[in-house]
């Protein structure tokens, strides 16, 4: 890693055209100015833009306070809150060709990228601890992969993989359907960054949320990365791939069970509290221990009913969501055959069993069998659950299943019951916020969710 304060590429948008907005003076390559209001097109694999044809193009900002407005860009893609807003951003906006559109990309500064991240990802008003332990993770997070070791690793990190048969792993072929009874095949497939080759990082919930300086930031948010300013956390003299998700649900999840088959000794399962809640066997990989998890609701730094808590963590479309520690959904079959069907592109006929086959240690459903009067399906891992068996997502995947109305064998309705929201996996927002209010200095709440790191300053 450099001594330097590194730059990074944010990728914003896609579209055939994009409209954007120049507050201030910006120069291009070409040595031209531009300002006001702009667009420009996808045209025959070209950008057209000022009435010429360009691979890429680069508006860099000629005044410190110069900025730009993109129109239209999509926040919360595929999740039940999605819409679009105008942002703006600090830097400068390049605009490249890909998969047949146009992508805007912002060139920015890290400390500045941080700044709108932690007001995008959560509340500005936040507590002056969680900030800067959020300043650290979302600091980690992003030059994690950009570091030495890990950009001369042969195999790419994080690896999308499709598992589709018992006997045909590693295809991306589509599922066969069938009219067969019960003929099982697995559909295992977790999401990395490593879809992004143009740009290190995207703007949405896929990578970190970034909206630029659209969102109001606040004194307390600049102040918290500037006291941890180039400040990461280390294992083993590599910065940690530092995850987070809105609450664990009361334990975290590991790593591995997420996202491709690696283990970081720092991404392991804990505890969200000082000490275990008692009565509860932990080793929820366990069906039993899961269920008697999930059916409660044990003590834990993010099951909290203190409603200034969540909002200093979500934003106003976030809260949108109040039952995050413990949820139900409810389907009927005709709901569930059609979701699944729809979701998956798969034609199961009615629903006859949801069973759970493996959890993380969290309880989360690594592997789900969906058997239905057409054909079984195996799904994984918990990301693709969750797409399955919700029009957005699923909070998580740590849920139980009861069925009722049983008629000929079918059920006629299916209940969820889980436990958090997101994956679980390293800090949990939630039960980080709770830390700061009880007092928690940001050192203790990073040391407590991500054992055996330390803290580094690395620029």
């Amino acid at each position: 890693m450099k001594s330097t304060e590194p730059i990074i590429h944010v990728g914003i948008l896609s579209d055939k055209r994009i409209e954007f907005e120049l507050n201030g003076d910006f120069r291009t390559t070409d040595g031209k100015v531009w300002s006001g209001k702009q667009k420009a097109d996808y045209k025959k694999g070209k950008i057209s833009f000022g009435g010429e044809q360009h691979d890429e193009i680069i508006f860099y900002p000629i005044t410190k306070n110069a900025s730009f407005d993109l129109i239209d860009v999509i926040i919360g893609i595929n999740f039940h809150w999605e819409r679009k807003e105008n942002q703006r951003f600090k830097g400068a906006l390049k605009f490249i060709v890909e998969e047949n559109k146009l992508t805007a990309i912002n060139r920015i500064n890290v400390e500045d990228y941080l700044i709108s991240v932690i007001s995008s990802e959560m509340s500005a008003t936040a507590s002056d601890e969680l900030l800067k332990a959020h300043a650290v993770i979302s600091r980690s997070w992003l030059l994690s992969p950009l570091q030495e070791s890990r950009t001369k690793s042969k195999e790419p990190r994080g690896k999308n993989m499709d598992l589709v048969n018992e006997q045909q792993s590693n295809t991306s072929s589509p599922l066969p359907t069938t009219d067969s009874l019960l003929v099982t095949n697995r559909y295992i497939k977790w999401y990395e960054r490593d879809a992004h080759t143009n740009f290190d990082v995207c703007a949405d919930d896929h990578c970190q949320r970034y909206q630029g300086i659209t969102r109001a930031s606040t004194l307390a948010v600049e102040k918290a990365i500037e006291a941890t300013r180039g400040e990461a956390l280390m294992y083993e003299d590599e910065i940690c791939d530092a995850r987070f998700s809105k609450s664990c649900g009361g334990i975290s999840e590991t790593f591995e069970n997420c996202w491709a088959p690696e283990h970081y000794p720092y991404l392991t399962a804990v505890i969200d509290n000082t000490d275990a809640p008692a009565g509860f066997e932990l080793d929820l990989s366990n069906e039993d221990n899961a269920e008697k998890w999930i059916r409660n609701s044990p003590e834990a730094f993010c099951n909290t009913t203190d409603k200034n808590v969540p909002s200093q963590v979500l934003n106003n479309y976030d809260q949108e969501t109040t039952d995050f520690y413990r949820w139900k959904v409810e389907y009927t079959q005709a709901e569930i055959s059609e979701l699944l069907t729809r979701r998956s592109g798969i034609e199961f006929g009615e629903i006859i069993d949801l069973i759970p086959l493996v959890r993380g240690e969290s309880g989360r459903l690594i592997e789900l069998k969906i058997v239905g009067t057409k054909q079984s399906i195996i799904v994984g891992k918990e990301l693709e659950i969750r797409k399955w068996l919700s029009n957005s997502h699923l909070y998580s995947s740590a849920f139980v299943i009861d069925k009722s109305g049983i008629v000929d064998g079918v059920p006629q309705h299916f209940t969820l019951t889980g436990a958090g929201w997101g994956h679980g996996v390293g800090l949990c927002q939630i039960g980080a916020a709770v830390m700061g209010e009880k007092g928690f200095k940001y050192k203790e709440i990073l040391l407590h969710y991500f054992r055996g790191a330390e803290l580094k300053k690395i620029y």
